[in-house]
């Protein structure tokens, strides 16, 4: 199993994650108060430890501006947050090919034939963009997705074991890696390391 760290702004939180190794390091170009401009994410991107994977998340950006971005090597995945429908990421793709994270909310219940055929290579399944919050996992039935799929909302230190028994490709943690609005180190380290001992245990 992977973990993505998401909402990483500050230089402090690329030394943290440099440290902790986890598979994905996330930057958000849409409005939050984690925001990143394309020339600081480049700067944060240059200080990433090798093999680690940025991925850029956004919401209804211009797939050029995307394209631009994977093609100075900033990025290597796109996390699709707002309305993008198949016609965007297909557009996308063929612009510049980056494997694409598309975000789909969940609702109260879960069923994966509700999802519409989109040429995502990823899903990532939240209770809602920035709730911090996780969706009823009891309700999720995961057993029918036919995709890789990445569990986000709410993740942190007390509830990740139970997150990881879903069996998702990924877990994507923002909030859950934080103290008081900043990236922690400890829990980074906690979360990361959990999350590959507890899967080598499974």
């Amino acid at each position: 199993m992977k973990i993505k760290i998401c909402g990483l702004f500050r230089p402090e939180d690329i030394d943290y994650i440099n440290e902790a190794r986890p598979d994905y390091a996330g930057f958000v170009f849409a409005k939050s108060r984690r925001q990143v401009s394309y020339r600081e994410a480049e700067r944060l991107r240059e200080k990433l430890a090798a093999g680690i994977i940025p991925v850029g998340v956004f919401v209804n950006t211009a797939a050029e501006d995307i394209a631009a971005l994977y093609s100075n090597g900033v990025i290597e995945i796109a996390q699709l947050h707002g309305s993008e429908d198949g016609e965007y990421i297909t557009k996308l793709k063929d612009l510049c090919g980056i494997p694409v994270i598309k975000t789909i909310t969940v609702g109260e219940p879960y069923m994966p034939n509700n999802i519409s055929p989109i040429p995502a290579d990823y899903y990532l399944f939240d209770s809602g963009a920035g709730s911090g919050k996780p969706f009823n996992w009891d309700t999720f039935d995961p057993e029918k997705i036919e995709k890789p799929w990445f569990l986000a909302g709410g993740i942190n230190p007390d509830n990740i074991v139970q997150a990881m028994k879903l069996n998702p490709y990924a877990v994507d943690i923002s909030s859950g890696a934080e103290t008081e609005g900043t990236k922690d180190l400890n829990k980074i380290l906690q979360l990361t390391r959990g999350v590959k001992r507890e899967w080598k245990a499974i």
